[in-house]
């Protein structure tokens, strides 16, 4: 799977567009450091990380883990992509996207892509944990530097 391979149509698409109080800068540094999501991106939604080449196996706070396979990075545009290869799910890709806000701070949009489109009825609301843990971690990260 490349960054342009269609999303198929029988695909759900979920998108979380938050705002952040931290400078894209440093979020895009924590979204960047692909192995340390339960340390600098989302701690707390996620328990344990270990890479694995070019893949992270995660562990969350609900038990369950994934492994997540880096698709591409691109620092121009501060965009990171990666996939789960799943039984469960026929197509999965991941693109987490840092941007400047307006007034300041960072816009961060997440979608994600994923067939069959049931499991986004599993995937949204562990995406709105995982953007909760983001917000806090990244949030305090910007005080602490300020």
């Amino acid at each position: 799977m490349t960054p342009t391979d269609p999303i198929p149509a029988e695909a759900a698409i979920v998108t979380k567009d938050v705002t952040l109080n931290a400078p894209p800068a440093l979020v895009w540094a924590a979204l960047r450091d692909f192995g340390a999501v339960d340390t600098r991106l989302a701690p707390g939604f996620v328990t344990a990380c270990r890479l694995e080449g070019t893949a992270r196996i995660c562990t969350f706070a609900n038990g369950s883990t994934a492994r997540e396979e880096l698709v591409a990075w691109d620092d121009a545009a501060r965009r990171l992509t990666y996939t789960i290869p799943s039984e469960r799910m026929t197509w999965h890709r991941a693109t987490a996207e840092v941007h400047d806000a307006p007034g300041g701070g960072t816009r961060f949009v997440w979608t994600t892509a994923v067939a069959p489109a049931v499991i986004a009825d599993y995937i949204s609301p562990q995406m709105d944990l995982g953007v909760a843990a983001m917000s806090r971690t990244l949030e305090a990260a910007a005080r602490e530097s300020a």
